[in-house]
């Protein structure tokens, strides 16, 4: 009681002096709380809050001048909760960019920010959504005088297309979306334009197999019959083609391309699915595409690469120490100049290297100069610049030994790879690919320059398109002239440029995951050695030799990277079918044979079920007792073959035995430089001798059976000569009384009696 009588006694002072203390907490913090209650949500997060996408789909013309009207369009979607009300469509323009990184600041920039995104120009530009439910989408367009947009000087000038407005939750106008891009600003021509090559390459995946048909024309079998949808106008060689012609480009070729589609022009057949070939069924679609590309290429560059487009890269850093392999650059190097001559009839440089994304390292640079190439193509981002000119300089470089390095410029390059089906970023890529290319010609030096682009090696159709936008917004000229490979591998140098190639540690371990292993260039060599071996004993070996010689090329196709089961598929399936072939001359199993006597002919089979004829091998038979059975005077013996296509042919060795007993003898095709060729063959020979005695017994059988046919002669003799004795006899008696006789004596043949 005494405790609380003084408790409560203490209450008024305690009361007041913690109600002080809650009170000054209080007023301390109401600014803080005000502030988190009454203060706008940051513009990005207020964007991202509200859950909307502003698209931009088109924008023309790409790089205006005065005078036209730029138009802008695209959709707003409301991906967020909320409807939003009193909405605006409205373009931003900021102030030009200093430079090449600042586009990939902008490009990189994600949300609106407003102390660095520009101002909203004139509203009665702007495009009015009084509503926009949840989870709908409005269509804009946007169109604005060029003269009334505040450019200034020549350059790059940031373009925001951005939806403004409000909602239940924000009732207060704030930019709730943004897409940004650029507009490329020189309305006239520039009196230093940088020359430009774009490389317009016409590549595509292995479609051919070694298999060949037995008809003169060695009717090609192919894969599948894909290339058909890639050669349509709708496909992506279609598209190529129809679209560079009108372009001016540099036609960078893989010759096996050209091969494969007039093979298809000139009838072809197709490997179905149970593995049996049947009737290509695509034979016009190929001839159209040919003619269409031969017109296309008129008057135009064009660069040759080696035939079936080898993996540079892997050859250098896998396959240059498993023999052979180098030495099938230099003939696909050979063949690719004449493919394009005889298919395209027009000229075709083969002084140029392509590795993978022109990432290089000294071994590649000697591998791609051992197959003849003097011009290495590279990009910006392997042979890298310090940065020290302060500009990007002209793509050619002296890198040793009378090489050239052209070195494409990577932003360009890659401007149109990922997804260009869709209008929003070919749009984006477009207008970034045109401010890239407008801030190179801008940089700080009075040099003239000469710039490669070298875009990824089978672009899509979608990307083929968004390229060919690119280069139509520059063919006015006014900051840009067009200029081919050739001439870009010929310009002057930079004297002040990066000439060092990048060490083998500076490889990009990304693309070297996806190189042929030592293993696949093994595998090649067995199926060389294998064709090497079976070549010699043909009549005609170019009907076996060209077709693997190219298929050869195509084991080590760039185009198998990122597919490295369908690349050990492919090799597994040409060694197969080589195999098959070399096995259709063979020596033809023999059953058991018995020989009796001293010697005998043992034939010997060889069959041939090409359709060519083989020579150039030898049978060669061999005993495995030479004591017992010999084959002249020695245990073997052999002879030389030649078998007509479809045909076999009995080969005949004389052996001798000298003891009887069974004896293995093996039969062994060699070629003539004595290499076994296919199967031995085994038999057994039952040699049976012939002794003495046996040949007494007969002998004495013999002399019995002379004997026996003596005496049946003497005594049929005999009994012949006894009955002529007899008759002879009787003869004699009769003669006396023969009958009367006459005056004169002779007998009357009367008998008187008296």
């Amino acid at each position: 009681m005494a405790e609380a009588a003084e408790i409560q006694g203490a209450v008024p002072v305690l009361v007041r002096r913690r109600w002080l203390r809650r009170t000054a907490v209080l007023l301390a913090g109401t600014p803080v709380l005000a502030a988190l209650v009454c203060s706008p949500v940051p513009p990005a997060q207020a964007a991202e809050a509200a859950g909307v996408d502003v698209q931009l789909v088109s924008m023309a013309p790409t790089a205006p001048v005065k005078g036209d009207t730029l138009t802008l369009s695209g959709t707003v979607v409301n991906n967020g909760r909320e409807t939003i009300t009193e909405a605006r469509v409205g373009l931003r323009v900021g102030q030009p960019l200093a430079d090449r990184s600042a586009i990939n600041d902008v490009t990189e920039k994600q949300g609106f920010r407003a102390g660095s995104d520009p101002g909203e120009i004139d509203r009665a530009y702007a495009v009015k959504i009084p509503s926009l439910p949840s989870k709908s989408s409005q269509e804009f367009t946007l169109k604005v005088p060029v003269n009334n947009l505040p450019l200034g000087k020549d350059g790059v000038y940031p373009l925001g297309v951005s939806l403004s407005g409000t909602s239940e939750s924000r009732p207060s106008e704030q930019v709730l979306g943004i897409k940004r891009t650029f507009l490329p600003w020189q309305p006239e021509t520039s009196s230093k334009r940088s020359q430009l090559t774009y490389v317009w390459p016409l590549i595509s995946t292995t479609r051919v197999t070694a298999e060949t048909g037995s008809d003169e024309q060695q009717t090609p079998v192919f894969l599948d019959d894909s290339l058909a949808d890639d050669l349509r106008p709708t496909g992506r060689l279609g598209q190529m083609v129809a679209l560079g012609r009108e372009l001016p480009v540099t036609w960078v070729i893989d010759p096996d391309l050209l091969y494969t589609v007039d093979a298809m022009a000139k009838g072809y057949r197709v490997r179905s699915p149970d593995g049996k070939p049947v009737q290509g069924r695509n034979k016009a679609v190929a001839e159209e595409w040919l003619s269409s590309l031969e017109n296309a290429v008129q008057g135009k560059k064009v660069v040759a690469l080696p035939f079936a487009d080898p993996d540079i890269a892997s050859l250098a850093h896998h396959g240059k120490d498993v023999s052979g392999t180098l030495g099938q650059l230099r003939p696909a190097t050979d063949k690719a100049k004449q493919a394009v001559e005889t298919v395209l009839h027009v000229p075709a440089s083969t002084d140029f290297s392509w590795p993978v994304e022109g990432a290089i390292d000294p071994s590649i640079v000697n591998v791609a100069t051992s197959a003849g190439a003097h011009n290495i193509l590279t990009r910006s981002d392997s042979l890298q610049e310090t940065g020290a000119l302060g500009y990007t300089p002209s793509a050619a470089r002296p890198i040793g030994a009378g090489t050239t390095a052209v070195v494409a410029d990577t932003a360009l390059s890659t401007a149109f790879e990922g997804d260009m089906l869709r209008a929003e970023p070919s749009t984006l890529a477009v207008q970034r690919f045109l401010a890239h290319s407008l801030a190179l010609n801008l940089q700080n030096t009075d040099e003239q320059r000469s710039f490669v682009i070298l875009p990824q090696r089978m672009p899509s159709a979608g990307q083929v398109q968004s390229m060919a936008t690119a280069l139509r917004g520059l063919q006015a000229g006014r900051w840009t002239q067009p200029s081919d490979l050739e001439a870009a591998a010929a310009a002057r140098p930079d004297p002040g440029a990066a000439t060092q190639v990048p060490g083998a540690g500076q490889y990009p371990e990304a693309l070297r995951k996806q190189e042929l292993p030592v293993s696949a260039f093994e595998e090649i060599r067995t199926t060389q050695t294998t064709l090497d071996h079976f070549k010699v004993i043909l009549a005609a070996p170019d009907r076996v030799e060209i077709p693997f010689g190219n298929t050869t090329n195509r084991e080590m196709s760039t185009s198998w990277r990122g597919r490295p089961e369908e690349a050990r598929l492919y090799r597994a399936q040409v060694q197969a079918y080589l195999i098959g072939l070399t096995e259709k001359v063979k020596v033809i199993p023999k059953s058991d044979a018995t020989l009796s006597g001293h010697s005998a002919t043992i034939p010997v089979s060889v069959q041939n079920s090409l359709v060519q004829d083989v020579h150039n091998l030898v049978l060669r038979v061999k005993s495995a007792n030479p004591t017992r059975l010999m084959f002249g005077n020695s245990g073997q013996a052999e002879q030389e073959v030649t078998v007509q296509g479809g045909h076999s042919q009995a080969v005949k060795f004389t052996a001798n035995a000298t003891a009887s007993g069974p004896v293995e003898v093996t039969a062994q095709l060699f070629t003539k430089d004595g290499s076994p060729y296919g199967k031995a063959r085994t038999f057994t020979v039952d040699a049976t001798e012939i002794t003495p005695t046996v040949m007494l017994v007969i002998a004495g059988g013999v002399l019995l059976l002379v004997l026996a046919g003596i005496k049946m002669y003497a005594s049929r003799k005999r009994v012949a000569a006894r009955a002529a004795s007899e008759e002879n006899t009787q003869q004699s008696d009769e003669s006396p009384d023969t009958g009367p006789q006459s005056a004169d004596g002779s007998g009357t043949g009367e008998t008187v009696d008296r």
